[in-house]
């Protein structure tokens, strides 16, 4: 089963999602993320911009004892199309930035194709609520020349479980 959902990574947007599925039929699953924000761009800068997100999976029984959940998390490329540089538009510029897998920002997390990562995760699920958080963490490349302005770009995550 796949649930879509859209993130808005920007220098000042926001990154909030929600949503709700069940697992087979015996979990009831949802999905959240925190808001980030990338700040205020310098072009004049030397160093990338760094910023992070939250994204939340919250699973709960319905009806039996135990059950084994497992589940894929792919993020597409955005209004750019490809991974390499994903990018943000704002007053008819693009600001290219990406989202990585690790804090080392050394895997782009896409969906498993080009080179890029998932991420995957899957466990027990009991009789109490389990809740794994997955940080997304996103770079702005150094020395663009663009004006200010809010920059915003479209990221839809799939979960295929």
């Amino acid at each position: 089963m796949k649930r879509k959902l859209k993130i808005l990574p920007g220098l000042l947007a926001a990154l909030s999602l929600s949503w709700s599925a069940s697992v087979h039929a015996l979990a009831d699953c949802t999905v959240s993320a925190s808001p980030t924000s990338f700040g205020i761009y310098s072009p004049f800068s030397i160093s990338p911009l760094d910023g992070t997100g939250n994204v939340q999976v919250s699973c709960t029984l319905l009806d039996v004892v135990s059950l084994l959940v497992s589940y894929d998390i792919l993020l597409s490329p955005g209004s750019s199309g490809t991974f390499a540089n994903r990018t943000m538009i704002g007053g008819g510029y693009n600001l290219n930035y990406n989202l990585y897998t690790t804090a080392g920002r050394s895997s782009i997390w896409g969906d498993g194709s080009g080179g890029t990562s998932i991420v995957s995760d899957g466990y027990l699920l009991g009789l109490l609520t389990t809740v794994r958080n997955y940080t997304v963490y996103g770079r702005v490349m150094a020395l663009q020349n663009v004006p200010p302005g809010p920059y915003s770009d479209t990221i839809v995550v799939t979960v295929n479980y």
